[in-house]
């Protein structure tokens, strides 16, 4: 079939900008992503991932995974696998 539909959506500069360094890493262009994308709502009859909002415990996660600088450093991996093995 040829693909003839066009989609036009309105999103931040900065956030496309960010999905498409992500995506020509995974090799992908955006027109093919929003394909997959597409297939699998069409497969799966919804959305492919679960939408919920996340519990404190998650956001609380989230929020110290952006602030690296809170995170432990390490010297070497034998350093990071002693502290995993000392939890």
């Amino acid at each position: 079939m040829a693909k003839t539909a066009v989609i036009t959506t309105r999103i931040e500069p900065e956030l496309k900008q960010e999905v498409e360094t992500v995506l020509a890493e995974l090799g992908l262009t955006t027109s093919q992503a929003m394909l997959l994308y597409f297939k699998q709502i069409a497969l799966q009859r919804g959305i492919p991932f679960a939408v919920k909002i996340p519990n404190q415990e998650t956001m609380n996660a989230i929020a110290e995974a952006r602030e690296p600088y809170n995170l432990p450093a390490f010297n070497t991996a034998d350093d990071l696998f002693d502290a995993l093995e000392s939890e």
